[in-house]
């Protein structure tokens, strides 16, 4: 992970936006909908944070009109940035059991 491009795609327009969003899964459509993006920007910022791993691919979804759709997830909780010395950049990533726990609260709570 290079510290420096993981930073910059940080410090781009809506990135910080997105990431907050989606501690929820959600689609390209509605984020841009929700938080005022163009669609095209808000794909290349999707883009941009699954390419470093800060959003992933959580599901292909099926649409009421039979297209699938795909809803994408923050894969981190915490970012750390540290100026001191070197540039560096820690990422926090969610775990595995809050993903589980957090899918097994939704269904409970649908039910």
């Amino acid at each position: 992970m290079d510290s420096a491009e993981v930073l910059r795609t940080l410090g781009n327009k809506y990135s910080a936006e997105i990431l907050d969003a989606t501690d929820e899964p959600m689609s390209a459509q509605s984020l841009s909908e929700e938080l005022g993006i163009p669609i095209a920007t808000c794909y290349r910022r999707i883009d941009e944070l699954t390419e470093h791993d800060l959003l992933e691919l959580h599901d292909n979804v099926l649409s009421d009109d039979r297209r699938r759709i795909k809803v994408y997830r923050r894969n981190v909780e915490k970012v750390d940035v540290d100026f001191s010395g070197e540039l560096d950049v820690s990422i926090e990533e969610r775990s595995r059991v809050r993903n589980k726990l957090d899918e097994a609260w939704r269904t409970l709570s649908k039910g």
